[in-house]
């Protein structure tokens, strides 16, 4: 099995390093300095799950790679469409490409580029990140992944990809026939953790210690499901309240991306998260006031780290 990793940071490279002790043939794509200490050194994962290190082939020229069974696009959304052009190489009438992003409508978006029958949703749970060039960190929680096609068949080539990832050690993965609800599912949760962290700029423990704040929390999951449902996505009854006793059990010092992000002044996701819901929102009649102020909140540190990039 040839998958190419198009985005090797925090996800794709834990994913696709898991993929390759494994046995499958794994190719990173990445960039900059990340890209110069993996050609170097190879790639080192330091995890709660078992360090290990892999010697991948890693490259930012998807032509030198080929044509590959599967792509894991994991680059940040506000590159989606950008990335999605440069995919051509690695593909041909049969590769899946599993989109492996925050938010609800990167699939849409690379469908657009690439043709809807070689688009994959997938939903990611890891906490990860690169804690230095060439070395991706894996705190704790879960590790896995949830992917399906689009259209809610359960396909040979997501049979295959899922009975592939059953053989690696350190991850988990289940196949989806209902892949846009755990994409709404996933967003509630991010966008709540994501918002408060960065707009409170606090870690998650003293967010649930301040009643405000911790109902704030659980407001924001509670829009996103609503403005999910208004869309047509059959979201779970007790969606809110898992994602609540989810986030109840996490680590004190928990943060995001998102804040990750905005304290460094890299470029953020909000409009894939926040943006969209707020869009979405008013589109279907849904009031999303939470949302909507955090939203306000940090659209001016996503206007300042974009003007600094």
């Amino acid at each position: 099995m040839k998958i190419a990793v198009y985005g090797a940071g925090g996800v794709g490279a834990y994913f696709g390093g898991r993929l390759a002790r494994a046995g499958a043939d794994v190719h990173l794509v990445a960039r900059g300095t990340h890209l110069e200490a993996l050609q170097r050194d190879g790639l080192h994962v330091d995890s709660v799950r078992g360090d290990f290190e892999a010697d991948l082939s890693a490259t930012d020229d998807p032509a030198s790679i080929g044509v590959c069974d599967y792509v894991l696009f994991a680059v940040k959304s506000f590159d989606t469409a950008a990335a999605a052009r440069e995919l051509e190489p690695l593909l041909d009438e049969d590769t899946a490409v599993i989109s492996l992003q925050n938010g609800v409508d990167n699939e849409e978006r690379l469908a657009d580029v690439i043709g809807e029958d070689r688009v994959m949703g997938g939903v990611a749970y890891v906490f990860s990140t690169i804690a230095e060039p060439g070395v991706i960190e894996q705190t704790g929680g879960p590790a896995a992944i949830t992917f399906g096609e689009l259209d809610g068949t359960r396909s040979d080539r997501a049979e295959r990809f899922l009975e592939f990832c059953e053989r690696a050690d350190g991850m988990d993965a289940e196949l989806s026939t209902a892949i846009r609800t755990a994409l709404w599912e996933k967003a509630a949760f991010i966008c709540a953790q994501a918002g408060m962290t960065a707009a409170v700029r606090l870690p998650l423990g003293e967010i649930r210690e301040t009643p405000e704040s911790w109902d704030a929390y659980r407001r924001i999951v509670e829009e996103v499901c609503s403005v999910g449902r208004a869309a047509g996505v059959d979201l779970p009854d007790d969606a809110v309240s898992r994602w609540m006793a989810f986030a109840a059990e996490l680590d004190d010092d928990s943060y995001s991306s998102l804040h990750y992000d905005m304290t460094r002044e890299k470029p953020m996701e909000l409009e894939a998260l926040h943006g969209a819901v707020v869009r979405k929102g008013r589109e279907h009649g849904v009031a999303v006031p939470t949302t909507e102020t955090v939203y306000a909140i940090l659209r001016p540190w996503a206007a300042r780290n974009r003007r600094g990039e």
